[in-house]
């Protein structure tokens, strides 16, 4: 575990607040250098997905050309919300480092909980109502994957 990269995450938190963002920063490291670096730009960029870790995954991935960090470890101001960290396990990074945990983050404002709640509720009762429809149309695309000889697998 290297302190300096860290710091570094805790670095980009601090300095995209006296920007206008979120207190997030996220770097990827691999062979021990960084790779890529990130800090919430939700509200700047007016993306909901824009999380310091997605956003260090995205340009790692684009750096080394590759979908998967295997062989990386990730850096994090905070504990990862659901949504970063179902994409660090599609990244499948080695590791994460987080330096707030979650209850931290509730104690500012920042509450995933009902997130997690809300995974675990049937698909009609969830805040969001998720119906699904013409399953058996859906499945056309999954045949035609299966079918694929030539698919990259991920």
């Amino acid at each position: 575990m290297e302190h300096a990269h860290m710091q570094r995450a805790i670095e980009l938190s601090v300095k995209n607040v006296h920007s206008g963002g979120g207190p997030f920063g996220a770097v990827i490291v691999k062979d021990g250098k960084i790779l890529a670096e990130g800090a919430n730009s939700v509200t700047s960029s007016n993306d909901p997905t824009a999380h310091a870790e997605i956003l260090a995954i995205r340009a790692a991935c684009k750096k080394l050309g590759a979908f998967e960090l295997k062989g990386c470890e990730m850096y994090t101001s905070c504990e990862p919300c659901p949504m970063c960290l179902g994409a660090i396990y599609w990244a499948r990074l080695d590791r994460v480092y987080f330096g707030n945990s979650a209850a931290d983050a509730l104690k500012v404002g920042f509450d995933d909980s009902f997130i997690y709640r809300q995974i675990e509720q049937p698909h009609p009762q969830r805040t969001i109502p998720m119906i699904q429809m013409m399953p058996e149309q859906a499945w056309e695309g999954f045949r035609t994957w299966d079918e694929k000889p030539d698919k990259t697998r991920y």
